[in-house]
């Protein structure tokens, strides 16, 4: 169910006013104060080539604030309601900017610490230029969320083993590559990915990648759950 990304424009001029208490990031931040950090809705910074966003785009969300002490190592403290739908989508972005066939690697490492309780997934999401199309991979998931779509079959490329979900959200196409077992940390190969996508199955063409998002997609974490990146970085060349 993802379709945060069309999000950062159109999503605050429609989503309404939360409160969201200023404080409450502060005391959630690690012992070592953060560079960076905010309890807006659509609170975002740029630290050392990666963009974070707070991203707080769902109906019926409650409470949440992100921190940073770069691009790489970031964290969520998050209470949102143990109802349906997702609340936010708190991400790190690189912008590539480069054609499937102009890319020669495609790669990034991660290493989360999750929580074990409420409903959310660890997801990378992957974005061309025009936002037609999203691809999504979800390293970890926890309670009742579920991809967008129908199952297309399992598959191992970029260094995991996939079930994989085609769908629509009504304004792109969505690609989900859901990992068979949950993961914390590992390294993942995108540019196989993208090719799988383009050449074995024609699912699109040779698009122009330009956002890899990686964040944590939370339906819900009743009374405040912590969601720490402790490592993320993504290049491509």
């Amino acid at each position: 169910m993802a379709t945060r990304t069309l999000r950062k424009a159109t999503m605050a001029a429609l989503a309404p006013a939360l409160a969201l208490g200023a404080t409450v990031g502060l005391a959630s931040a690690p012992a070592s104060a953060a560079v960076w950090n905010t309890c807006d809705q659509w609170g975002n910074t740029t630290l050392n080539g990666y963009t974070l966003y707070n991203n707080i785009w769902g109906s019926g969300a409650g409470s949440q604030c992100v921190w940073a002490n770069s691009g790489t190592n970031w964290g969520v403290w998050a209470n949102h309601p143990n109802t349906g739908g997702i609340k936010s989508y708190p991400d790190s972005k690189k912008v590539i900017n480069k054609s499937i066939t102009s890319l020669t690697s495609l790669t990034s490492n991660y290493n989360v610490t999750v929580p074990s309780s409420g409903a959310y997934n660890t997801s990378y999401d992957i974005w061309d230029t025009d936002y037609d199309y999203e691809i999504m991979l979800w390293v970890n998931k926890t309670g009742a969320v579920g991809p967008l779509g129908t199952s297309q079959g399992t598959v191992t490329l970029g260094g995991h083993t996939w079930t994989v979900y085609k769908g629509t959200n009504g304004a792109n196409e969505v690609f989900s590559f859901i990992r068979t077992s949950n993961s914390t940390s590992g390294t993942v190969n995108i540019l196989p990915i993208l090719k799988w996508i383009k050449d074995t199955k024609g699912w699109f063409g040779n698009e122009t990648i330009g956002d890899v998002q990686f964040g944590y997609e939370i339906t819900s974490s009743s009374g405040g759950l912590n969601f720490t990146t402790n490592n993320l970085t993504v290049s491509g060349s």
